[in-house]
């Protein structure tokens, strides 16, 4: 049977007054999700072209229905509220954002409606300044009398970040300008980027210190830049380009090409690709240009900025809300590749999913050479998506097929598309594995007990002896929120497992003994050495001591995260009754046991049985039973009962400025309260800090009470 396609949006053209109020706030509330996580947690969730979509949605039916316009409204608001961890600077002259033109035809409107407001003739083009746009972090810097005195972050456009201390270690950023000509009062604006091989040579420095790695250059940028530690930003290789300015006591050019070419002589880096052109045709012409220079430039962009030339013709054309009427952006097209898929290779995780990872021949696609591309699942590969829906038009993934390859927010590789007329006579459809390429069990399918159907991923079902998730489940067991043992990472368990050397838990805290006993010695290992070896044994030693909820956690029993974890670890107090109480579960759905866990508050019956199939298993309450001879677990702080948020549900949002998000997590759960990380209706606090976007606007919509931090401090009595 045919399943239905997705119900497409209804144009903005055909959309009542009502539908467009209900409209302007579904998309209000998923763009300041996407702006919060963009600009101040420097991780974009979906690709610029994406974000774009939401963007011309919005204004556009703000066109149509003006009157429901309101302040709130994307189209009034620049960026995201500072974050708090930076001291607050106030822009003089806002810094504010560019409309976006998509088409050649929006490049000579924008032209046209220059033209028309200046009263020009129908045969006069005003020169244009064409530039690459730096795919980087807004930066404002203030001189004056030629010194560096503040270097601010864009922020929300009126309000930034001080950042002056790590501005200081960018090398492009002079202390004093050069020259006679300089203002009093200067500010000089432009883009902080890291150059693709300092990226790719930063992402290897921290995967081998096993530290956080960069999606891509903008985010590495940024978050190099607002670091805390100004000795990080300082090691950080991180460039600037000098493009516009802000506050100025006076002018030493009276166009935006001269004002580039001072900019230049006083000290800054600017764009040697900025063009000045006399036409639309010359305008679209560098467009195309840069366009097909993009992957081989050194740096990321992802499209060309016009501005007016004339400095006196920009102020008469003025602003728009948050964008100037002088300057527009021409943004390029989620960039693409076309390439072959040579093969499709199974992986299998530490809970035996199997996943389809596309071994592509090799393309360069935004500047990064691409190998492999997620397939997701079986479905997926048969152009079925999660909810049922075809995807791709319903067309299948055959190795040896010509694909397109999106790099999804220029970050993660995706095949987007199969060129058909390409396909291979010889290309059939992809037969998924039923038995595990790792041990050769059978891989099934089970059944979603909500929907009714196949669950979407397909695992191995021999737990217990299947090498690939017997690492997988060691790489779980030393993460950062399990047992977070430093100096053995991924990289190092890869290496003891493949060697025999730690094979389960236990084998990582018996690793010392069996060290001094071996004739061939850790520290003759290549990568090795006396020191580092001593201090692996040390970090294992540290962690021989642990708390009862990351002691669950680190299991990696399936469906049990870190939050079901806590719930375990609060309610059953102790490690031995846990371990006493899950055998005991094992009995039946009848038994006392298992109806105490089953009705446990957040865990409910599919988390309860992947406990009980956990410790049902001889091999598993050994392995537990081994690894406590080892360590020893602390008991778990037993929650208050008769606090004013016992059995309470809080979320926190914003940028907490009197205690961390962990800190604030913490205490809740103390106090018998749940921490939640969404907003519902069964949340009876949200706690909302500078900067609260998505989640305050839906706690206002449900009608939960908000509360400030120093609310939330007087609630739980300073606590």
């Amino acid at each position: 049977m045919a399943v239905k396609p997705k119900k497409a949006p209804i144009a903005v053209d055909k959309l009542t007054e009502t539908q467009a109020k209900v409209e302007l706030v579904r998309l209000a509330l998923e763009i300041e999700r996407h702006n919060e996580a963009y600009y101040n947690e420097d991780a974009p969730k979906i690709s610029d072209a994406a974000y774009d979509e939401l963007r011309k949605r919005s204004d556009a039916i703000e066109a149509r229905f003006p009157g429901l316009v309101t302040r709130d409204s994307p189209s009034q608001k620049v960026g995201a509220v500072p974050t708090g961890r930076f001291a607050k600077v106030p822009h003089s002259v806002p810094m504010l954002s560019l409309g976006n033109a998509f088409s050649d035809e929006d490049v000579t409107d924008f032209v046209d409606r220059v033209r028309r407001f200046l009263k020009l003739g129908e045969d006069e083009i005003p020169a244009i300044v064409a530039e690459p746009k730096i795919d980087g972090l807004s930066l404002s810097l203030r001189y004056e009398d030629g010194v560096l005195v503040r270097g601010a972050t864009r922020g929300d456009g009126s309000v930034g970040e001080d950042v002056t201390a790590n501005v200081r270690t960018i090398a492009d950023i002079p202390h004093k300008l050069k020259g006679r000509n300089i203002p009093a009062v200067c500010e000089i604006r432009g883009e902080v980027y890291m150059l693709k091989k300092d990226f790719l040579a930063l992402n290897k420095r921290q995967a081998e210190a096993e530290d956080t790695v960069f999606a891509n250059p903008r985010n590495s940028a940024a978050g190099s830049l607002r670091q805390k530690d100004v000795s990080v930003t300082a090691s950080r290789p991180l460039k600037f380009f000098a493009y516009a300015w802000g506050e100025m006591s006076e002018m030493p050019a009276k166009t935006q090409f001269k004002m580039i070419e001072w900019m230049e002589k006083a000290g800054f880096v600017t764009n040697p690709l900025t063009t000045l052109c006399d036409s639309v045709e010359g305008v679209l012409k560098f467009y195309r240009k840069i366009e097909a220079q993009r992957a081989k430039l050194g740096y990321d962009i992802d499209g060309v900025v016009y501005k007016v030339d004339r400095l006196d013709w920009q102020e008469r054309l003025g602003f728009i809300t948050r964008t100037p009427r002088w300057a527009i952006a021409h943004k390029f097209a989620a960039e693409q590749a076309t390439t072959v898929l040579n093969d499709i290779e199974i992986q299998v995780g530490r809970t035996g999913a199997l996943t389809p990872v596309a071994k592509l021949a090799p393309v360069t696609v935004g500047g990064v050479v691409v190998q492999n591309a997620t397939l997701h699942n079986e479905d997926y590969i048969k152009g079925i998506g999660n909810d049922g829906q075809p995807i791709r038009e319903g067309v299948d993934i055959r190795v040896g097929d010509t694909v397109i390859v999106q790099r999804a927010g220029d970050v993660i590789p995706q095949i987007v598309s199969v060129v058909l007329d390409k396909r291979p006579a010889s290309a059939k459809p992809y037969k998924f594995p039923t038995v595990c390429p790792a041990c050769g069990s059978h891989a099934v399918r089970e059944e979603d007990p909500k929907t009714g159907r196949p669950d979407s991923v397909r695992r191995c079902t021999n737990s217990l002896a299947c090498p690939a998730q017997a690492k997988e489940r060691l790489k779980h067991f030393v993460a950062r929120n399990a047992f977070d043992i430093d100096g053995l990472g991924e990289k190092q368990i890869e290496e003891f497992f493949t060697d025999g050397l730690v094979m389960s838990p236990v084998d990582i805290f018996t690793l010392e003994k069996r060290d001094a006993r071996s004739q061939k010695k850790l520290a003759d290992r290549e990568g090795f050495g006396a020191t580092s070896v001593r201090n692996l044994f040390a970090a294992i030693d540290a962690r021989r001591t642990i708390a009862l909820h990351r002691f669950i956690f680190a299991l990696g029993i399936r469906h049990v995260g870190e939050g079901n974890a806590k719930l375990l670890a609060r309610h059953y107090g102790t490690v031995e009754a846990f371990r006493a109480a899950m055998i005991a579960a094992g009995e039946g759905p009848q038994s006392e046991a298992y109806q105490d866990l089953n009705a446990i508050e957040g865990v409910g019956a599919v988390v309860a049985n992947a406990l009980v199939e956990f410790f049902r298993e001889p091999h598993s309450v050994k392995a537990v039973d081994d690894l406590l001879g080892e360590i020893e677990v602390q008991p778990a702080e037993k929650a208050k009962t008769d606090s004013p948020i016992a059995g309470k549900t809080v979320v926190f949002t914003g940028s907490l400025e009197k205690f961390t998000r962990e800190e604030a997590k913490a205490t809740a759960e103390r106090l018998g309260a749940k921490a939640s990380g969404s907003v519902s209706k069964k949340t009876d606090y949200v706690v909302a800090g500078p900067g609260a976007g998505s989640k305050l606007a839906e706690a206002n919509k449900l009608g939960v009470q908000v509360l400030t931090e120093d609310e939330w401090l007087a609630l739980v009595g300073g606590a």
